[in-house]
């Protein structure tokens, strides 16, 4: 079987593996979010973090859901990380925005953070002053769902078909279940151009 064959197995097998459950009930929290005027903060590093900006514009666009990601800014996010530390990024920025109950963090991780083996300690500290502020914890994030899962009140777990190429999955499969959630007649507001 060739690399491009076995890659795309892989991808129908974590489609199937999916929980639509758990999809379903993120829909209903972003519902809930936006009907209650809340505000939708997603976080994440490396590509969950190119990923963030654009789900930022369709959760914006689509939905009519005020979403920000703090990795837009690359200027304040390099500016906190070189005078108070990578680790408090996000924390930081969320406490500067006002974030309160109304609103919600979507985290977008391959491993969900994990404080132990310092992986991701800035979305481990975002998920704790969320939690302090009272936000909703949302996620889609990969491998055991990380900290992100254990302290989550809605979190999507992308399910590991193949150990070596849990990023390329997990980060892909952040895009299907976002474009998923967008287009849901529940949640979409406006049509596509296409």
């Amino acid at each position: 079987m060739s690399h491009a064959a076995r890659y795309l197995e892989e991808v129908c097998e974590t489609a199937r593996q999916l929980s639509t459950e758990s999809i379903e009930a993120l829909c209903a929290e972003l519902v809930a979010l936006r009907d209650r005027g809340g505000r939708l903060f997603i976080i994440g590093v490396g590509g969950s973090a190119g990923n963030c900006g654009h789900a930022v514009n369709d959760f914006r666009k689509l939905c009519g859901i005020e979403a920000y990601a703090p990795t837009d800014n690359v200027s304040e996010l390099t500016a906190r990380t070189n005078d108070e530390g990578w680790h408090t990024v996000f924390s930081e920025w969320l406490k500067v925005s006002r974030a309160g109950r109304d609103d919600a963090i979507l985290v977008f991780s391959v491993g969900g953070g994990n404080l132990e083996k310092n992986v991701s300690p800035n979305i481990v500290s975002a998920v704790q002053e969320g939690k302090k502020l009272g936000l909703r914890i949302l996620g889609i994030v990969g491998r055991d769902g990380g900290y992100t899962k254990q302290q989550g009140d809605v979190v999507v777990v992308v399910p590991t078909i193949e150990a070596s190429r849990v990023t390329p999955h997990a980060e892909a499969f952040q895009a299907v279940i976002w474009h998923c959630l967008v287009s849901h007649p529940k949640l979409q507001l406006n049509a596509t151009k296409w």
